[in-house]
This record gives C-alpha cells, sequence and structure tokens, in this order.
C-alpha cells in the first residue's frame, strides 16, 4: 500500500455513489474502487448480526484490491458495525458517515438546533444525535430527527423535480422548520440529489453533506500520511474507477450518471463472503 493505491468505498447499493463523486471533487487525481452491494440491499432492514457480517465481507473485498483507505458510504454500517470495519481494516485508514458529518453539525450550527434526516434505520439508530452528544456533551444541542423514507425511491425514480416529491417534502421538513433549525444532516448518501429542494423548503438552513464531510476527512487523512496521489489530474475530469456490484439491475447506470454527472464503465459483478 502506498500513495498509488486505489481509495476504496462501499455502500450497500448506490447511494454512496454521492460520496464517490465528492471524493472525485476533493482528490481528483486518486483512483478509486466502488462496491455496491446491491443484491442485498437495504441494509437497514437487516439485524444487527446480519450488517456486521456483511460489512466484514464488504471490508475483506476492499482489502484484496490493496486500497489505502477506506470509506464506508453507507449510514447503516456506520451506524452498528463501523468498530468491526476497522478491526478486519488493521492499519488501512477508515472513514464513516457518521463523525465527519456530526462534527461539522456542531461547528455550523449558531442556535442549537440541529435537524438530521434519513431512513428509519438511520433515525432508529440515534447514531448521530449519540455522535453529537460525544463530540461535545457539556452542550446541550436541540436535535430533531426525521425520517423520510419516500426520498431514496423518488430519487431513484428520477423524480427530483416532480411535484410529488414537493408535496412529500413539505410533509416531511414541515416539523423541522417549525422549530427553527439552522443546520440539517443529510443522513443519507442518496439525499444531495434533494439539495436544491430542501434548501428551497428550508431557507437560510445549512446543510451537511456527508459525503462531502467524509471527503474533507479522506483528504486530510491522506495528506497527513503523504499518500495523495502523485500524479496529473486527468484531461476529461473522469478519474479511473473500478466499480463492483452483487447484482446488476437494469438501471444501475442510468442512475450512477444521475449521480456522478458522467457515464461510468460497466460494473463487475462478484460474490462477497468468499475472501
Amino acid at each position: 500500500m502506498d500513495f498509488s493505491s486505489p481509495i476504496g468505498v462501499f455502500d450497500s447499493g448506490i447511494g454512496g455513489l454521492s460520496v464517490l463523486k465528492q471524493l472525485i471533487r476533493f482528490l481528483p487525481s486518486e483512483k478509486f474502487v466502488y462496491l455496491g452491494d446491491i443484491a442485498r440491499v437495504p441494509y437497514g432492514n437487516k439485524s444487527e448480526k446480519i450488517v456486521k457480517q456483511y460489512a466484514i465481507e464488504c471490508t475483506k473485498f476492499m482489502l484484496s484490491k490493496e486500497v489505502k483507505l477506506i470509506v464506508v458510504a453507507c449510514n447503516t454500517v456506520s451506524s452498528v458495525a463501523i468498530d468491526e470495519v476497522k478491526g478486519i481494516a488493521g492499519e488501512i485508514m477508515v472513514i464513516d458517515m457518521i463523525e465527519p458529518a456530526s462534527v461539522a453539525a456542531v461547528r455550523s450550527t449558531r442556535n442549537g438546533n440541529i435537524g438530521i434526516i434519513g431512513t428509519r434505520a438511520t433515525i432508529q439508530s440515534y447514531s448521530y444525535p449519540k455522535m453529537i452528544k460525544k463530540i461535545i456533551s457539556e452542550y446541550e444541542f436541540n436535535i430533531i430527527s426525521k425520517a423520510c423514507p419516500l426520498f431514496v425511491p423518488l430519487i431513484e425514480e428520477g423524480l427530483l423535480n416532480h411535484p410529488a416529491t414537493k408535496i412529500i417534502a413539505d410533509e416531511y421538513l414541515k416539523e423541522l422548520k417549525a422549530v427553527n433549525i439552522d443546520t440539517l444532516i443529510l443522513g443519507c448518501t442518496h439525499y444531495p440529489l434533494l439539495s436544491q429542494l430542501i434548501s428551497e423548503i428550508l431557507s437560510g438552513v445549512q446543510l451537511i453533506d456527508t459525503g462531502e464531510q467524509a471527503a474533507v476527512v479522506a483528504l486530510r487523512k491522506l495528506a497527513i500520511n503523504n499518500l495523495i496521489a502523485d500524479k496529473s489530474i486527468p484531461l476529461n475530469n473522469i478519474p479511473e474507477i473500478e466499480f463492483y456490484v452483487t447484482d446488476l439491475p437494469p438501471t444501475f447506470n442510468d442512475i450512477a450518471k444521475l449521480f456522478l454527472g458522467f457515464d461510468i464503465q460497466s460494473p463487475q459483478i462478484v460474490s462477497l463472503g468468499q475472501q
């Protein structure tokens, strides 16, 4: 493992592509390996034992690709299995979704009212409020969490600007608007695609993109350890990425382009649990 090794990114599905997009933005000269465990998505309705097993298998796959850093682009794994990932990864640096975004939210808020939106599993895990209180236990924040389960299917259907999405977003966010939050954690890697709509509803609220914050931490960690790639940025601005999935739905390439903004090479289908 050296500066020329790739960065590994894994998720239970395709939402982690929004994290990959931010990593490309902050680290444009790097190579990447992306793994989407689409065959077993969603992780959020699985038992903690099974999520940990899946997380270990994904981590072992990343290690087989000799990555220099692993980004866990999955809120469920970040909530319940990050210790297992770090244990398997050993000396390889690991970045989750929860801590970087929580640190950013604490730094951002001025009135102490922090909102969190995510899937039911992420909200019910209470992972973000626990992390915020761990970061600064002596300060009493008013943390308001809201599950937004319909956002993911709407995004994956490409209905970003559909009137139905606006109606649902208004309904989900009205509680957060009523308590005057000034900071909102987008606690699902799909949600950045709805940033414009959310900002229209919650005018003046600072949105915390978990992928963006993870990318900032990745840049810092690689710089400190002298592991930033020493090569020129690709002329077409599209980095070298190896895509792996455990299942390949017909819509994968279209959705990937929606997240990343460019066409991708066909992903390879792999089986996990055999490393």
